[in-house]
């Protein structure tokens, strides 16, 4: 079998930010304009993000995966931004996302997420569907399984909650593919462990205990902006939940500068065998690629 190559990015941050209407700054908006004002322009930037996914098209994977964080201040004028930006990476079948705490930083706009629904619904869903978590996607050897962690939350807070109706659903969408032998890939923006207590996904532990009776092959997610491997229980070995840093940022404090990951997907026999291969910006020149590092051999039960 040909290896089906997956690719992951997340935490764009993509700018400029839209000029706000006086009303819009209000609450906790008025302080990420502050943040965007004072330093966080500098390090999101729109030719670093370009750059990456132009680098991307160049080893032309299967699949495109994006762990949320699209926008800054969920901006009215930012999702639409970021659907013209989505649809320059790829068509929605040929992209998954899943949103980020930024995507859905105040109450009053969470709706507009559905702008993005192209790219976050499930196979089999009707063209007039609400958007709906979880959601599964068939690609090539892969199932898909996207979640969203993306709720509204108080000014200086960055926590994700996914909450009893979707962790539910997952439970039972992951037992109904029971013998199914698809390499499977959740998708999720808050990393499952956070040592920082105001960016925690704050019912990772639920969440755990269904991938230790489910399996899951391989954990993708953004938010920390850093590289990061963590392993968790499944239900027969571990499984890595891998972190990327944010695709359009400049190195600043023990944050690195922008990168994504390649991931080749191959199954032999009765298991399947998962290489990550990152990609990023070193030294301030252009995308360079790291060494090759085998995450594990899965062995289908």
């Amino acid at each position: 079998m040909a290896a089906f190559t997956l690719a992951h990015l997340s935490d764009p941050h993509l700018g400029p930010l839209p000029a706000p209407k006086l009303h819009q700054l209000a609450g906790k908006r008025a302080l990420g304009y502050q943040n965007w004002k004072r330093s966080r322009h500098a390090i999101h930037r729109r030719d670093v993000l370009d750059a990456l996914v132009a680098d991307i098209r160049t080893q032309a994977p299967d699949h495109i995966a994006i762990t949320g964080d699209l926008i800054n201040l969920a901006l009215p004028g930012e999702f639409t931004q970021a659907r013209t930006w989505l649809e320059s990476v790829g068509a929605p079948h040929d992209v998954t996302l899943v949103p980020g705490n930024h995507d859905a930083y105040v109450r009053a706009t969470q709706k507009q997420i559905s702008e993005w629904i192209g790219y976050m619904r499930g196979d089999g869903a009707s063209a007039g569907a609400p958007l709906s978590f979880p959601f599964l996607r068939r690609r090539g050897p892969l199932t898909l399984i996207g979640v969203s962690s993306a709720v509204p939350t108080a000014p200086f807070m960055a926590t994700g909650w996914l909450g009893h109706a979707q962790l539910d659903a997952l439970d039972n969408a992951l037992s109904q593919l029971a013998g199914d032998p698809n390499f499977r890939v959740l998708l999720i923006h808050h990393p499952l462990s956070s040592k920082s207590s105001y960016k925690r996904l704050t019912d990772a532990e639920a969440l755990l205990t269904i991938l230790r009776r489910h399996r899951v092959d391989l954990i993708l997610h953004g938010h920390d902006h850093i590289h990061s491997t963590m392993w968790f229980d499944g239900p027969h070995g571990r499984v890595p939940a891998i972190g990327v840093p944010s695709a359009s940022a400049m190195p600043y404090r023990h944050y690195p500068a922008a990168a994504y990951n390649l991931f080749s997907i191959t199954r032999g026999g009765d298991a399947w065998r998962c290489e990550q291969r990152v990609r990023g910006f070193v030294d301030g020149a252009g995308v360079e690629s790291a060494e090759v590092r085998e995450l594990q051999r899965v062995q289908l039960i």
